[in-house]
């Protein structure tokens, strides 16, 4: 009877608030320098008064019960990532694995007005990468193919489709006026545009921009990128944003002279790739700053790095409204809003190709300008630095260790 009584008490032990908090307790911490101890342990407002965290020695924890020591915790030191943050204005140069369908016209065929494309069941933001067998890279080759000397006939079209090969058989049509074979449709091999850059990693040339995805502006869909570069731009003017409008820098994009970088990926999260040897980027006496974790970012003053006039990067005043303390990758994780002077009555706040400006906080990288508000051109939300570092391959598991202690 009395051995019944011991195991249920031991048992019991299990579901007790305390015992629970000192299960979940790690065995180690990775820190950075200047991190505090208490921060990192957390019991999930679990009992807090009961327990209380003590530095015992360089490399070690000890979390206590009253006067009683109930877990001794290593502590792994680690240093904080750090990058050197952009702010200049890039021009973006995307050319698409294949050509993009990004739209129909309707021509006289034997089966009335129409497009052969379209009735064959080819869709807005299809990417053709071959046409009878051909691979076709650009416009040129597309001509070329339909150009042929060949009579009419069925032509198989491969396509790509979210991510999936399709083959569609399509019977041109031959206009009069043309004296070419013709499709019914429009498409496009590249696309170009400009933004911001937000770091790059100084050792190994790994860069990150932009802060959001690069989408087709005629079908709404992620460009799908099989050739990408990065050039130097120059802000010639700037567009006012206003209520219900978002404003616009007008830029200059460099030749080819001029390229920075390569880009190899295109997601939620931004433009990143590699810079070329020799670029002059590090040669505008930036240095490497350290980066925050989404959970170190305060509200309050912060500010941004920006060219608003040629070349220039600046540094303009915001304030982090909000900020989610982010345990997994996410977008949209603050919102900030302009507060200086001087952007407001240039810009009228967060306008287009500020986006992958980085945003400083307490002289650290904290994230990226990625959107402006529609209704109100001076609010705008950024993303953390943190997950921006991940999609360029710069190891942040570090981060993900202390999160999920």
């Amino acid at each position: 009877m009395l051995g019944a009584i011991l195991l249920i008490a031991v048992m019991s032990l299990g579901f007790l608030q305390p015992v629970q908090s000192w299960i979940q307790l790690p065995d180690q911490l990775t820190m950075t320098p200047g991190e505090e101890t208490s921060a990192l342990v957390s019991f999930e407002n679990k009992v807090p008064s009961m327990f209380s965290v003590e530095d015992q020695k360089e490399d070690a924890i000890q979390v206590t019960a009253g006067s009683t020591p109930i877990k001794n915790i290593t502590k792994n030191k680690e240093p904080r990532i750090e990058v050197i943050p952009g702010g200049q204005s890039v021009g973006v140069r995307l050319s698409a694995q294949g050509v993009t369908v990004v739209g129909f016209h309707a021509l006289h065929t034997e089966q009335g007005q129409q497009s052969p494309a379209e009735a064959a069941g080819i869709q807005k933001g299809d990417i053709i990468v071959k046409i009878d067998q051909q691979p076709v890279e650009d416009l040129t080759e597309v001509t070329s193919i339909l150009n042929s000397p060949d009579d009419p006939k069925t032509i198989q079209i491969e396509l790509i489709r979210n991510g999936e090969k399709i083959v569609k058989s399509v019977q041109p049509s031959v206009t009069a006026s043309e004296d070419s074979q013709q499709l019914g449709m429009y498409i496009r091999d590249s696309s170009a545009g400009v933004g911001t850059m937000t770091f790059f990693d100084p050792d190994t040339g790994q860069y990150g921009a932009l802060g959001h995805v690069i989408s087709d502006v005629d079908t709404k869909q992620p460009v799908s990128i099989h050739e990408g570069e990065i050039t130097r731009s120059s802000v010639k003017s700037i567009e006012r944003g206003k209520s219900g409008i978002p404003g616009e820098k007008q830029a200059s994009i460099a030749n080819k002279q001029d390229v920075l970088g390569t880009i190899t990926k295109n997601n939620t999260f931004g433009i990143y790739g590699q810079l070329n040897e020799g670029h002059d980027l590090e040669n505008e006496g930036q240095e490497p700053m350290p980066i925050a974790y989404a959970e170190e970012v305060e509200e309050g003053p912060a500010k941004i790095l920006t060219v608003v006039e040629n070349e220039e990067v600046e540094a303009f005043d915001v304030e982090v409204i909000r900020s989610s303390p982010q345990k997994h990758a996410a977008t949209k994780g603050m919102v900030l809003k302009v507060t200086d002077d001087r952007l407001l009555d240039k810009t009228g706040g967060i306008v287009q190709g500020m986006s992958g400006s980085p945003i400083i906080q307490n002289d650290k990288i904290i994230g990226a300008v990625t959107h402006v508000f529609v209704n109100d051109a001076a609010t705008g939300y950024g993303s953390h630095i943190e997950w921006m570092l991940d999609e360029a391959g710069i190891d942040t598991d570090m981060g993900e260790e202390r999160k999920a202690s």
